[in-house]
């Protein structure tokens, strides 16, 4: 089997190598655990301790979702541990999390990154809820199905998140093209 073919080989998943799931899902793991906590320290933290997590019990995956789904609950569970953990609340995460970009040679170019920037920035203040389905459908890919299931909501819920986050970022938008 090619290493490929792993995501969608979800009857192989228990045999999978620890080092097969961080190469296949590792950047999806750690991109979910940096738009829940919104710091790269606790993103790293997160993602090490999911896939140990995940490790420890892959015998236990059912293959209800797919293995890219398991681990961004996974992912989201372990956030939300962390954050009700007496060391979220002494932590302060340190800047915004927004990455610098490198200086673009064409203006054009630099322009369309300042845009792309300004609406994840707007993306990271929405309320979680919001925040969190259009992270998982931009970010991740998923769908209102697999949302559904990792969220633990109804589907017609997730479609209701997206259509008002949706909404809030291209207000906010709007708004600050009219000033």
């Amino acid at each position: 089997m090619h290493s490929e073919e792993l995501p969608y080989a979800v009857a192989y998943a228990p045999s999978m190598t620890l080092r097969e799931m961080m190469e296949t899902y590792g950047s999806d793991v750690w991109h979910y655990a940096f738009f829940l906590t919104r710091s790269r320290e606790q993103a790293n933290d997160i993602s090490q301790e999911v896939f140990l997590k995940a490790y420890r019990s892959i015998g236990k995956y059912r293959g209800n979702a797919t293995l890219k789904t398991w681990l961004l609950t996974i992912t989201r569970n372990t956030a939300f541990s962390w954050r009700r953990s007496s060391f979220w609340r002494r932590f302060a995460p340190l800047g915004n999390g927004q990455e610098t970009g490198q200086a673009m040679s064409a203006e054009k170019e630099a322009i369309s990154n300042q845009y792309v920037s300004r609406i994840w920035e707007l993306i990271m203040e929405l309320p979680e809820k919001h925040r969190e389905v259009l992270v998982l459908e931009i970010q991740q890919g998923l769908s209102t199905v697999e949302m559904a299931l990792l969220l633990g909501v109804a589907e017609g819920t997730v479609k209701s998140r997206l259509s008002r986050a949706r909404d809030k970022v291209r207000k906010a938008l709007e708004e600050e093209e009219k000033r």
